[in-house]
């Protein structure tokens, strides 16, 4: 191992002189790895292995990679040996502190594009197997790898050195102190506690929050000191008395912020405790405070202001409930993460902040934790495309679908074009919040995956990420109906194992698992004009052609799952999507309710669309008042609006003259709720003629049976009588279309 440990001498060397990282790949055996492995890093006291085994130094398991997240170490060592997942690995590189090691312990890397190995084992969803899973993404990082400055490769069986990873760097200059902006609020030491002028910038912003009705917003790549400048703000909030309330997915995504706050309460000479328990950190100052909460808790706290560190990690519903905690807010958010990009705060609760605060932005370029134009930072933004970008603007602002061209992505034409892929990926970070790298190695890998997507002038304009699900042979879907998960096939395990229709996953599906369109030219149709073109494509009756190798075979069915919002359950109805699932708990990324909705291709496909549509008008009555009584009206609007079809009404003459009473006459709802259910819900799902404000009163006070206070408020009534009386009104339109001569009869009663 000597050649090892002469090149790590050398890399960790160079790396301390210009404050930057490096990248060791250990390629060959795995025992030859994790040797080098540990003489690599023998001389380090910080030093922790993502892996199933023990390399060297502390051990985390790979699923609990996230872990790394807001943590530094001398070096992380990546085993890459039992599974090479994207994510773990852009975890990893970014737990190394500037002067530091990444390591990554290989098979031989001519031999590992072809190894199928445990992160393979979850790309392969029924009924594909580990063999089926292609290598284009492991190829292409073997050429990112061999190809970048800063990253040396030993290959440990032959113990020889393929490349020594020098960069030989320019002399650093040192960046000398920050200073202040003129007439600042906060207190000078806060600011000398800066370590960039990008992170000055941020702390002055946060000197917003001193007034109620703000939001800072700082938006950074990892290791800019976006945690380190909100922690600085805190501190100086609290030194003048401020009660200041931090919240994170978990304490360790604060924990570098809290750090930072006690540091310079202690400078200020302001700070009397430090409370930093594992339960409920607290800094105590000698007004004021800094206190961190879990979000679930923080929701039902008050203070003076707020931080929300790592926001885009929040569901958007969260979010919206924490504006209620604090006059003012900081939400601080990785713009490029390895876990999912910030692009969700922006795409979903960015206009619901502007509605309700006066917002400031700031972004942070600068590193802190290494040296800017850090090689192993270079390599990694490449190797995982966390800055993929779409098509610059001009190039598609006047992109219109009659110009556009359909193409069938193929992978490995992907995989060879960085550009069309760049374009690609770009699409989809940039419109979903939770496209991470994982999905990229999808994208390139999966077999069960197809790309479809819309060009003009050869630049992509919108793209579709499909994924094949059904087909199962039946002793599979017999152990899906008796309880068995089944990876990869999200439609068919809830229509299977949830609502028990055991036929559910024969027929084959395509679900949209992602749909994106460049955002200079949305509104236009592209998106619904990619939808249509994907069906035309599979479409059993139609002239499209699915026989090239990027498609999965014959489709029966179109299908998608999302979490719902008005606008997108309008969007898929318009594309022919029925509804035929409410999820009964919220997304845990949403935030929101998921709908499961269903284009049929096929007679099998049109035979399980009639028969879960048909199963979901039956049963979705019971589920509003009880999981989903708390559901958005305007979803309910829009899932029922979207299921179509009829029930039966079944009322009896009791019942309707009770209904009319309360239309027309003294009669009143609470006396038989049923009949006003039954006609509510038969409205809804016939698209009755109803105004918007009458369909959200029968959602809210007769499908979810919420309490008349409750309804008044909610719907903006201005008392309990006026609403009752919209209630009345509402019945009148359905009570002449749906009332037979009894009803009529009794509607002329109270006319005379």
């Amino acid at each position: 191992m000597d050649a090892v440990r002469t090149v790590a001498r050398r890399l960790r060397a160079e790396a301390r002189a210009a404050d930057e990282r490096r990248l060791l790949v250990l390629a060959g055996g795995r025992e030859a790895g994790y040797r080098g492995a540990a003489v690599a890093c023998e001389p380090l006291a910080d030093v922790v292995s993502v892996s199933k085994r023990d390399p060297v130094g502390d051990r985390l398991p790979p699923r609990r990679a996230d872990e790394l997240l807001g943590t530094t170490h001398d070096a992380v060592v990546v085993d890459c040996h039992d599974a090479c997942r994207p994510n773990a690995v852009g975890r990893a590189a970014g737990a190394v502190d500037g002067g530091g090691l990444l390591v990554l312990a290989t098979p031989p890397l001519d031999d590992w594009p072809a190894t199928r190995d445990g992160f393979d084992e979850t790309l392969a969803v029924p009924p594909f197997e580990p063999a089926d899973v292609a290598g284009r993404f492991r190829r292409r990082l073997v050429r990112t790898l061999r190809a970048h400055r800063g990253v040396a490769v030993v290959d440990v069986d032959e113990r020889c050195v393929e490349a020594d990873g020098l960069t030989d760097p320019a002399p650093r200059l040192d960046a000398g102190t920050v200073a202040p902006p003129d007439d600042h609020a906060f207190p000078t030491a806060v600011y000398e506690a800066c370590r960039t002028a990008d992170q000055r910038d941020a702390v002055a912003a946060c000197e917003r929050l001193r007034e109620p009705g703000t939001a800072v917003v700082v938006e950074a790549d990892r290791g800019r000191g976006k945690s380190s400048a909100a922690g600085l703000a805190a501190a100086a909030l609290a030194a003048a008395g401020r009660d200041v309330l931090v919240t994170a997915p978990a304490y360790r995504n604060a924990a570098e912020g809290f750090d930072r706050a006690a540091e310079a309460l202690a400078a200020l000479e302001a700070l009397s405790d430090d409370r930093r328990t594992a339960d409920r950190p607290e800094l105590v100052a000698d007004e004021g405070r800094v206190r961190f909460r879990e979000p679930e808790a923080a929701i039902d706290a008050a203070a003076d202001a707020l931080v929300v560190d790592e926001a885009a990690a929040l569901p958007v519903r969260r979010l919206e409930s924490l504006l209620a905690v604090a006059p003012a807010a900081c939400f601080a958010t990785t713009v490029r993460g390895y876990e999912g990009s910030g692009r969700g705060f922006d795409v979903r609760f960015r206009d619901r902040l502007e509605d309700a605060r006066e917002v400031t932005d700031v972004d942070l370029a600068t590193p802190i934790r290494y040296a800017p134009a850090d090689p192993v930072e270079v390599w990694l933004f490449r190797a995982l495309m966390l800055d993929a970008r779409p098509a610059v603007e001009p190039l598609v602002a006047g992109a219109d679908p009659d110009e556009a061209t359909y193409e069938r992505l193929d992978p490995d034409a992907l995989a060879a074009d960085e550009t069309r892929l760049r374009e690609a990926f770009g699409l989809l970070v940039e419109a979903h919040y939770r496209t991470d790298p994982d999905d990229l190695a999808r994208l390139l890998d999966a077999p069960n995956i197809a790309i479809r997507g819309l060009s003009v002038d050869g630049h992509l304009v919108s793209v579709a990420l499909l994924a094949r699900e059904g087909g199962l042979p039946a002793a599979t879907r017999r152990a899906m109906y008796e309880g068995g998960r089944v990876r990869g096939n999200m439609l068919p395990d809830v229509l299977t194992s949830q609502l028990r229709d055991p036929e559910a996953a024969a027929p084959v599906g395509l679900r949209v698992m992602r749909i994106a369109t460049h955002r200079a030219a949305r509104s236009r149709g592209l998106g619904s004009a990619l939808l249509s073109t994907v069906e035309a494509e599979f479409d059993s009756d139609g002239d499209g052609d699915a026989s090239d190798d990027t498609a999965p075979g014959v489709v029966d069915y179109l299908c998608v799952g999302y979490g719902a919002t008005p606008e997108l359950l309008s969007f898929w109805r318009a594309g022919g999507y029925r509804t035929v699932h409410l999820s009964a708990t919220r997304n845990d990324d949403s935030g929101e309710y998921s709908a499961l909705m269903l284009r049929p291709l096929s007679p099998a496909g049109e035979a399980l669309a009639e028969r879960q549509v048909a199963w979901f008008r039956r049963r979705i009555g019971s589920v509003l008042t009880d999981a989903l009584d708390d559901a958005d009206p305007d979803i309910v609007r829009g899932a029922l609006a979207a299921a179509g079809g009829t029930i039966p009404l079944d009322l009896s003459a009791a019942e309707w003259r009770t209904v009319v009473g309360a239309a027309y006459g003294p009669g009143l709802y609470d006396a038989a709720p049923r009949p006003f259910r039954r006609l509510a819900l038969r409205a809804l799902l016939e698209g009755t003629a109803l105004d918007a404000d009458a369909e959200r009163l029968l959602v809210r006070k007769v499908l979810q049976a919420r309490p008349w206070d409750e309804a008044v408020d909610d719907l903006g009534y201005v008392s309990r009588r006026s609403c009752m009386r919209a209630l009345g009104d509402a019945y009148r339109p359905l009570v002449d279309r749906y009332g037979g001569d009894l009803a009529r009869e009794e509607v002329d009663r109270y006319r005379d």
